[in-house]
């Protein structure tokens, strides 16, 4: 073991002695490369009491001096873009391409909370009742926390924390235990940066940790990313202790692909939505929807495309898939694959026995896998797999695959293929996601827009970044003011109204 991660707590790593820890391993050999130490009671209130100490003096700080820490955050975090890169891809598994590319989209949050004097313009009007004004201010919660899931160490906390921290608000953050070293190099990137101790914490750790923050009453705030189940646990606690919510879910992204459809455009944006970062990203496409009669057609073109694809330990050059984050998640993604054939699916591409570029070791291998013929009553459709998995469902029409993606539970992303306008503007029209692509699989919107999905992918009213985000962290205030005329004066007991 190589490396102990700790806390960072006012400014500065955590000083005391944990009482638990747990193990980081490289996904791709399967051994054991460091400790992580796991937050309790006193860490957590170290943390959010280091944040409410930070609050007064960031949140008084001149918009222009929190754009400046802004400016120079950004500027050092682009700069260590391929050190973060290495750090997310050993501890995650990632190539190292996708994992620069993750802390790149993680970058265009930070930019666009560089504009925080714009964004919190507040309103005004003149003379609304004679000789008074009436105007709105956005005013900053107070202390906020974000607990973000593995696979995108950098990124998902990159679209919290930038903007919360932007609009005044010190963060406390609660990666995931997984892979903790990126959130740690980010909190020293901001110190370089000169952002005041305390305004941006670091607490690792399990459960204990994420109900420490849920429950502590100096945390006003809460965001959060990962599965449906624990988005509707994170939202229930943290709404009944009074704090305000916004908990991303999961998903099943569904690809409809319509007859008119170019399918070499389709294959490859099927095979590459549905297998960068292994699969294990909540945007992932792992439902084809191919309207007859190009479902076999197509299906041979994502074999065939599938064959090609490299897998390998994340810094090897050649590599285009890594290995899953964990073994126990190997093994649960690898059953579905079992459990879908004994349901009456066919296994077209089995991944379970890859040929590792170096050797496979004893790391966490599953290659890419499709299953066609799939249906919604089986588990491999019903179920968040989170892996590189990839099911093909058969649809006999645009409205019977309408109501395929329709009745699914949840509503993340979605993307049409299509050479028909007409089509693709009637399915942005109808379909209940919140993210849509036209013949763009991925459809993650930039920075100034706001990210999240509708149905069981989220909980809570509001999105992540764009200007969803700068009205999560914020608080309106209005203020209605009368400068009086020294010649006006005198008692009146009547209602006011406007004169």
């Amino acid at each position: 073991m190589t490396k102990h991660v700790t806390h960072w707590i006012g400014g500065k790593p955590f000083g005391g002695e944990s009482d638990r820890r747990g193990d980081i391993f490289e996904p791709a050999s399967g051994r054991v490369a460091g400790t992580v130490d796991f937050a309790g009671p006193r860490e957590v209130d170290a943390a959010v009491a280091a944040a409410k100490a930070a609050f007064p003096g960031w949140r008084d700080a001149s918009l222009s001096q929190r754009a400046k820490v802004l400016f120079r955050f950004r500027e050092l975090v682009d700069a260590h873009r391929g050190e973060l890169a290495r750090l997310i891809s050993s501890e995650h598994g990632k190539v190292v391409s996708d994992a620069a590319g993750e802390v790149a989209r993680g970058l265009e949050v930070a930019e666009f909370a560089c504009g925080i004097p714009h964004l919190l313009k507040g309103g005004f009007s003149e003379n609304v009742s004679s000789r008074v004004d009436a105007y709105s201010i956005l005013q900053p919660v107070g202390v906020a926390a974000g607990i973000t899931p593995f696979n995108f160490p950098a990124m998902v906390p990159m679209w919290m924390f930038p903007v919360a921290i932007a609009c005044g608000n010190p963060f406390v953050l609660k990666p995931s235990e997984k892979d903790p070293s990126a959130s740690v190099r980010l909190a020293e990137l901001w110190a370089e940066a000169g952002l005041p101790d305390g305004v941006f914490n670091v607490v690792h750790g399990d459960k204990a940790a994420v109900d420490g923050l849920l429950r502590h009453p100096d945390v006003k705030a809460v965001s959060f990313v990962g599965s449906t189940p624990i988005a509707r646990y994170i939202y229930a606690t943290a709404a009944a202790n009074g704090k305000r919510v916004q908990a991303l879910g999961g998903a099943k992204n569904h690809m409809l692909v319509l007859p008119d459809a170019d399918l070499d455009l389709a294959a490859d944006a099927a095979v590459s939505a549905g297998f960068g970062s292994a699969g294990e990203r909540c945007m992932a496409i792992s439902v084809v929807v191919a309207v007859d009669p190009v479902g076999d057609e197509l299906t041979a073109k994502i074999e065939e495309r599938v064959a090609g694809l490299r897998v390998g330990p994340g810094d090897h050059p050649e590599s285009q898939m890594g290995p899953l984050v964990t073994r126990a998640h190997r093994d649960k993604v690898a059953s579905y694959l079992d459990g879908a054939v004994a349901q009456g699916a066919t296994l077209a591409v089995d991944g379970r026995d890859p040929d590792v570029l170096g050797g496979a070791g004893d790391g966490f291998w599953l290659g890419p896998a499709v299953l066609d013929h799939v249906t919604p009553d089986m588990d491999a459709y019903r179920d968040e797999i989170f892996g590189p998995v990839l099911s093909v469902v058969r649809a006999g029409s645009y409205d019977a695959a309408m109501e395929l993606i329709s009745a699914n539970p949840y509503g993340n992303g979605t993307a049409i293929f299509t050479n028909d306008g007409g089509a693709a503007r009637r399915f942005q029209n109808e379909v209940e996601v919140g993210m849509v692509g036209v013949n763009v699989p991925i459809p993650v919107p930039m920075a100034y827009y706001s990210f999240g999905g509708w149905k069981d992918s989220l909980f809570g009213d509001s999105h992540a970044h764009g200007m969803e985000g700068v009205h999560f962290y914020t608080r309106t205030k209005a203020v209605t003011a009368r400068w009086l005329d020294p010649s006006h004066g005198g008692v009146n007991l009547g209602f006011p109204t406007s004169g």
